[in-house]
């Protein structure tokens, strides 16, 4: 019994041991690392294709170029850590190749449209070893397989520098395409370096290598793409150098190529700009022909680029055109921020000498930290400014229409042109410009003293309010020197009559002060005085004269007039038809003395008396008396018989109420009121002129009878210059930089206005702009008071930056038009272009993807086009130092291409092909069997080729 429960128990034993051994058993059909490394790929390319281009758009995909994104993930595989980058477009439609669009470059090594990438994340991102290379592509290709997707797939291999990728693609059921591309750096074979060459080695991939290539004819599809650059022109032209000295420009010798680009441009007096425009590229582009044999290859190096059936230019852009850091920066605006910083330290003192004063306490620190040129500098910019440009010229046409919105000085008077100087004086500091304003002030008063005219400051015309208050205090000046002058002259002139003749009897009836009398500048009294008789003045002025004799008597009172009363004096001709009052004569307009000049200081403080007093008319009246006095006696001396409504009627008609006015209820014209057929003119003086007292009626019975001529001067020059030279003498710091900022803003705008850029259309519209945003940031400088660090000084800083930008785009319309003068088509295309890519760059950070991005606009030449084009790839000198041997051919003007790039193909009919017994209606059709494509120069090569097969 013992022995039979053992063997049962061991039965039981046994069952259990076999039943366990079922339950844990190793499965061998489970999937390796390698495996779930494919499915892992295999995963992640269902995903994307699933969600589509437009869907990855909307998620994380990131743009690497204009119509191609990329989308990545990350992958581990044998410890080791890969990144597939999934790359598509969103318009797949058109040819894969187009020179023109900026392709991938494996797009255009190879002609795909979408494509993966899996490379290790390492520090070379390439697969170093060749095992693991055909490991991972295997994987790809298998994941890809697996999910019937025909995207094709790279593995980057060797090293970054070689550019070398193995690939594969599945091109269905039959065929699969395979890919290689490899560089080779340096020591290009010479039979490599022509395209006969180039023609070989494709042809060698599918012809037996025994046959003679050159004896054989294979049909190839060839396409050619070749790029020229011009000379930069830090080679071509000596003259951009910036350290060469005028003085060296100015040697003997040939000049042709020492001048700078922008010698004619305005700004050129002040600066000189780096040209915007380096160079050119040309891209000529021989379309896809077909080449039969290597000879006709050998041909075709012979070509020139002109026999190219499409030209592409693209500009060399500068790269100081995105960035803004000060020791980049050079032209009116940075001076500009100069001057603004200028304007903060300027509430530091209350008087300019005291920022140069040894005795001002804070003056040490601002010597140690601002520096004030030689005096030799000081001097030429005063030779300059009083002695080289004395003229006025009309700058009418220099001056934006919105310009005199700017309260600051017009751009080619004496105080703009200070500024101008202001800006390139010591740096702009305030120390320089404290010097050299006192300099100037000086050299204005010597002017003054010496009674020299004032230099590029009219002596004539009213002043204009619209500009900034020096400016207007210098016009004055200028006007006051050449009175003062003429009285000199007049002085001398009195004398030296009095020594060679005796004195002549003067007139009874002029006053005391008549011995002292002048001309006022800008009326001319010689030979217009009128001494004939008033009886006489009929004959004199026929066409408006009406016989005295055909006059009835009861008309007129006879008047008896003493013969030394009759003579008039003064006249500037007959007042139209009008008559006098008590005496059948013509009414005679006087010369007049011209009212003062007043500046808008002057005006303000005659408004402010004006409100201080509660009867404003009377105190007008009050203020205008030495001028209306003037008027009433030139009105006596040119009418002897007229009287104080005589007088009304000519000065102001509004005054003077006719009788006809009341009865018909319209009025007449002064010309027509009080004509000869209506003497006596019946009407009365207004309410206001008829009152009791009336000043202007006492002023009348006051006034001498003398012409314009022989009257007192209204403005006294020496009492006025006086104050404007006070006033320059005592400005304050803060007033006089608040002045000079506008002033220097306009004066810039002004000089850059005037360059030429041809019909640049864009050009003009920013200008404009330009001028509208300085009005705007500029007007609280004119209007309200400033303090240090105010909002204000921030927009003015912010406007600079506008300024900025706004230069740099002129200086590349300025380059474009002098380069494409007879082809303007193109300078505006390309201008364009730099317009909507430059601008919103300009004065931006230098992060982020934007910023990275350069110029890469690119324009089709027309053929009538060309020759403006070929004619900047001015031929190579012997002695530049880059010249080499030629090795290339399809030479431009002596230029050899700096980049080769060619496709060769080779395409098959399927159908009935030894490729297969047996071939599905899709692929009935020719298919691009074998492709190569080539880029290089004559020092380095980079082929890439793909080949069909049937697997």
């Amino acid at each position: 019994m013992a022995s039979s429960s053992r063997m049962e128990s061991d039965g039981d034993d046994e069952a259990e041991a076999e039943e366990e051994e079922v339950e844990h058993f190793d499965d061998f059909t489970l999937a390796s690392s390698w495996e779930r490394f494919i499915s892992d790929i295999e995963a992640v390319c269902r995903q994307w294709m699933a969600d589509g281009p437009k869907n990855l758009l909307k998620k994380d995909a990131r743009e690497v170029s204009e119509d191609l994104y990329k989308v990545k993930s990350e992958l581990k595989f044998s410890a080791k850590n890969y990144c597939m980058e999934y790359y598509f477009g969103n318009k797949n439609e058109g040819k894969v190749i187009d020179w023109n669009s900026t392709l991938h470059d494996l797009q255009l090594c190879f002609g795909v449209k979408e494509f993966l990438v899996i490379a290790p994340q390492s520090a070379s991102g390439v697969v170093l070893d060749a095992p693991e290379a055909s490991k991972l592509l295997s994987a790809v290709a298998i994941a890809l397989s697996n999910c019937s997707c025909l995207w094709p797939a790279f593995v980057p291999v060797h090293v970054p520098s070689r550019k070398a990728y193995i690939g594969i693609q599945n091109m269905g059921t039959v065929f699969t395409r395979r890919f290689e591309a490899d560089h080779i750096g340096s020591q290009v074979p010479v039979k490599l370096m022509h395209l006969e060459g180039l023609y070989e080695l494709f042809v060698s991939k599918f012809a037996y290598s025994t046959l003679d290539f050159s004896m054989h004819l294979f049909k190839v599809h060839f396409t050619m793409k070749l790029t020229y650059r011009s000379l930069p022109h830090d080679d071509d032209v000596q003259g951009d150098d910036p350290n060469v000295t005028e003085s060296e420009i100015d040697l003997g010798g040939d000049t042709h190529n020492r001048t700078q680009w922008d010698d004619d441009c305005p700004w050129s007096e002040w600066y000189s700009a780096e040209d915007p425009i380096k160079g050119f590229e040309l891209v000529a582009i021989w379309s896809e022909k077909v080449v039969e044999s290597s000879l006709e290859m050998a041909e075709l190096e012979n070509y020139s680029p002109h026999e190219a059936q499409n030209w592409i230019l693209s500009p060399d852009m500068s790269s100081s055109l995105t960035d803004s850091s000060k020791g980049n920066r050079i032209g009116f605006a940075s001076q500009l921020c100069l001057l603004l910083e200028a304007l903060n330290m300027s509430f530091e003192a209350q008087f300019m000498e005291d920022f140069v004063s040894v005795e001002n306490p804070g003056s040490d620190n601002l010597k140690s930290s601002l520096v004030i040129p030689p005096p030799t500098v000081i001097d030429r910019v005063l030779k300059e400014l009083f002695h080289d440009g004395a003229r006025f010229p009309d700058v009418a046409a220099a001056e934006n229409k919105t310009a005199r919105a700017i309260k600051g000085a017009p751009l080619e008077s004496l105080f703009a042109q200070f500024c101008l100087h202001s800006l390139w004086f010591g740096n702009c500091n305030i120390r320089a410009i404290a010097v050299i304003w006192i300099e100037f002030v000086r050299e204005v008063r010597w002017c003054w003293e010496e009674s020299q005219p004032l230099p590029l400051m009219p002596t004539t015309g009213p002043i204009d309010l619209s500009t900034c208050l020096i400016n207007q205090k210098l016009h004055m000046l200028a006007i006051c020197i050449e009175r003062k002058r003429q009285l000199n002259e007049d002085f001398q002139d009195c004398i030296g009559s009095q020594d060679h003749s005796s004195p002549q009897i003067e007139e009874d009836g002029l006053d005391e002060d008549s011995s002292s009398i002048m001309q006022t500048p800008g009326e001319n009294f010689d030979g217009k005085r009128d001494s004939s008789p008033a009886t006489s003045d009929d004959s004199q002025h026929s066409e408006n004269s009406v016989s005295i004799v055909s006059t009835k008597s009861e008309d007129a009172e006879p008047t008896n007039l003493k013969p030394s009363d009759c003579i008039r004096r003064g006249s500037a001709g007959v007042a139209g038809p009008m008559m006098l009052l008590k005496s059948y004569q013509s009414m005679h307009a006087p010369f007049t003395q011209e009212a003062p000049l007043m500046t808008e200081d002057m005006h303000e403080e005659r408004l402010h008396a004006v409100e201080a007093f509660g009867d404003s008319y009377n105190f007008s009246a009050q203020l205008e008396k030495e001028i209306l006095a003037s008027d009433m006696s030139a009105f006596k001396a040119a009418n002897p018989d007229s009287v104080f409504e005589d007088f009304i009627r000519w000065h102001s008609p509004g005054d003077w109420e006719s009788d006809d006015t009341k009865e018909t209820g319209s009025s007449k014209s002064p010309a027509i009121e009080g004509s000869k057929a209506d003497w006596p003119p019946q009407g009365r003086l207004s309410k206001r002129m008829s009152e009791h007292g009336n000043l202007w009626r006492k002023i009348w019975n006051d006034a001498p009878a003398l012409p314009a001529s022989e009257q007192k001067p209204v403005m006294d020059p020496n009492r006025e210059g006086e104050k404007i030279l006070h006033y320059l003498e005592t400005v304050r710091p803060h007033q006089l930089l608040e002045q000079m900022v506008c002033t220097a803003f306009r004066a810039s705008a002004s000089t850059l206005n005037q360059t030429s850029y041809g019909g640049l259309k864009q050009m003009a519209t920013k200008m404009d702009q330009l001028y509208i945003t300085m009005t705007s940031a500029l007007r609280p400088l004119q209007a309200n008071p400033l303090s240090p660090g105010s909002e204000t000084i921030e927009d003015i800083r912010r406007l600079c930056g506008v300024f900025e930008h706004v230069e740099k785009l002129l200086a590349i319309a300025a380059s474009l038009h002098r380069k494409f003068l007879q082809a303007p088509r193109l300078s505006e295309a390309i201008f364009s272009d730099c317009c909507s890519f430059y601008f919103p760059r300009m004065g931006t950070s230098s992060s982020g993807d934007n910023a990275q991005k350069e110029f890469d606009k690119k324009q089709p030449v027309r053929a009538h086009e060309r020759l403006v084009v070929s004619n900047m790839f001015t031929p190579p000198t012997a002695n530049q130092s880059w010249r080499k041997v030629l090795s290339l051919g399809n030479l431009l003007n002596g230029h050899e291409p700096i980049l080769r790039e060619i496709i060769f193909s080779k395409r098959d009919k399927i159908s009935g092909n030894h490729y297969a017994a047996r071939t599905p209606t899709i692929y009935q059709e020719e298919v691009e069997t074998y492709r190569m494509y080539t880029c290089g120069t004559s020092n380095d090569l980079r082929v890439a080729l793909s080949v069909v097969s049937c697997d």
